[in-house]
């Protein structure tokens, strides 16, 4: 198991690097002077050449590719034009914020969505099947964010049940019961369009197990219906619905950046799409560095999750 998760873990760097050249050229590419965006009306040529000459953008684009990537290696992320802060720090303790969210919608959709996927494969083409194919598609079909304005409206607005935005409330609170009041919406609405795709995708994994000869058998011998669902074959086909729980990590993090501008969650996607209205390009470019790399490193704990149960992958 060690030199598999060695090998998973080497594997990752040329993604990383690759994650680094994109995002690097993408900022680069940005139609418009950076430093005439950051300055605005005090864009005189001296303060334009100054920021230039701060931010390294007077050398070469390769040059400054390299210097970013060893600066990065180091731990040195640069630091923020528009906050005048190190980019790894704003970046850590926004990323709590949006680990609270992402985490707390990917456990929703991980639960519902093979408890869904389970009970309509057990019920294949009975009613229970029917309803939750139709909740399904309901849910697939409808955008996060446009989801998450209409529960602002239905619940916080109209009815007044939940807050409207935000990760605590204005004046006191501050304690675990306000986060998970305000965590209710915006992690409903994160978690629906992947715990529809999990519950699909469950069922179809299910379905497979359940015509095996081995289930059978096991019916054959009297074993309880509830024990060879969830029991046997879940069991089994967990091994290929760990795949699509890492894809949708990938989703729900990625997500979460629609849904922190909806609900006003001071997270790393906030901060991003400020940033990138503002042109601040170490912030950018270290933001989504590193979220990339929680992705990735996620990905490879599934595959290890995956080896344990089907050791086959290992080889």
């Amino acid at each position: 198991m060690g030199g598999y998760i060695v090998k998973r873990l080497l594997s990752a760097i040329p993604v990383l690097l690759g994650i680094t050249v994109i995002v690097f050229l993408i900022m680069a590419l940005i139609p418009g002077d950076p430093a005439t965006a950051i300055l605005g009306s005090y864009a005189t040529p001296e303060n334009v050449e100054k920021i230039n000459r701060d931010l390294g953008l007077d050398k070469p684009l390769v040059a400054r590719y390299f210097i970013w990537l060893g600066n990065m290696l180091t731990g040195d992320f640069g630091r923020s034009f528009s906050l005048n802060r190190p980019v790894i720090d704003e970046v850590l303790e926004r990323f709590g914020a949006t680990l609270v969210l992402a985490g707390t919608a990917f456990i929703i959709c991980t639960i519902f969505g093979i408890i869904a996927g389970v009970i309509s494969a057990a019920r294949q083409y009975g009613l229970a099947d029917k309803a939750i194919t139709f909740a399904v598609l309901i849910g697939i079909s409808i955008p996060s964010f446009f989801l998450g304005m209409m529960m602002i409206l239905a619940f916080a607005v109209e009815r007044r049940w939940f807050p409207v935005s935000g990760m605590y409330a204005i004046y006191g609170g501050g304690d675990l019961a306000d986060l998970a009041w305000h965590l209710v919406m915006p992690a409903i609405a994160l978690a629906v369009v992947a715990t529809g795709v999990i519950a699909r995708l469950s069922r179809s994994a299910m379905l497979e197990v359940l015509r095996q000869d081995y289930i059978r058998t096991a019916r054959a011998k009297g074993v309880h219906e509830r024990r060879v669902i969830w029991t046997h074959a879940l069991k089994a086909a967990m091994v290929s619905i760990i795949p699509v729980l890492g894809i949708q990590a990938g989703f729900v993090l990625s997500g979460a950046v629609y849904i922190e501008i909806v609900f006003q969650w001071p997270g790393v996607g906030r901060m991003l799409v400020n940033a990138i209205l503002q042109r601040d390009i170490l912030l950018v470019q270290g933001g989504v560095v590193f979220v990339a790399a929680c992705y990735v490193l996620f990905n490879i704990a599934v595959d290890v999750a995956q080896s344990l149960l089907d050791p086959r992958i290992k080889t």
